[in-house]
């Protein structure tokens, strides 16, 4: 076969990369962040190599867990038990906050106060940054959507592991609540 004609290999970059095996034979990493589901900061734990690649390692959520890295860890395990800390007592302090607050909610409702669409995650986020908290869609954990006017207390999940509730007010809009009044 002449060489001109012959096909590159391309292989992926972490294909050649070797990474510090676990007793399981998956990944063995640092956490530099907390990860729900995973482990708390400074901890090592065991992922797949799919995992390491696409997500921790990119986002910057872990290292590598070399032998330099676990003495680091352990040399400032005290200094990072001060900053979780510090962090857990912010979130509680949200949690808090979110507990004292209520947000009201305009929607299109029917006669019987049935909502013609239905309240659901991004509403309640939005009224919350009108009211200058801001938290992600997915921390607001909803049974299911809101489809009736009335008060709703829903949670929050503020961080590893505290949760928050909020009085959510779903009123009718005041076109409709006008329009009613004249009709009356």
């Amino acid at each position: 076969m002449p060489v001109g004609n012959q096909k590159k290999i391309r292989r992926r970059p972490h294909a050649t990369k070797r990474l510090p095996a676990g007793p399981h034979g998956g990944v063995e990493l640092l956490l530099i962040q907390s990860v729900d589901n995973l482990g708390r900061q400074g901890e090592v734990v065991e992922v797949r190599s799919g995992y390491a690649f696409n997500y921790l390692l990119p986002q910057g959520l872990a290292t590598l867990a070399s032998e330099h890295h676990k003495r680091m860890v352990e040399k400032h395990r005290s200094r990072l038990a001060q900053i979780e800390e510090s962090r857990l007592t912010g979130l509680r302090k949200l949690a808090e906050e979110l507990g004292r607050q209520s947000v009201t909610i305009e929607a299109n409702a029917n006669d019987e106060g049935h909502l013609y669409g239905s309240v659901g995650a991004a509403e309640i986020v939005a009224a919350l940054k009108r009211n200058d908290v801001t938290i992600a869609e997915d921390q607001v954990r909803l049974k299911g959507p809101l489809k009736e006017l009335g008060l709703y207390t829903v949670q929050i999940h503020v961080g590893h592991e505290i949760e928050g509730e909020l009085k959510v007010w779903v009123v009718p809009t005041s076109q409709e609540a006008s329009a009613k009044a004249a009709a009356e």
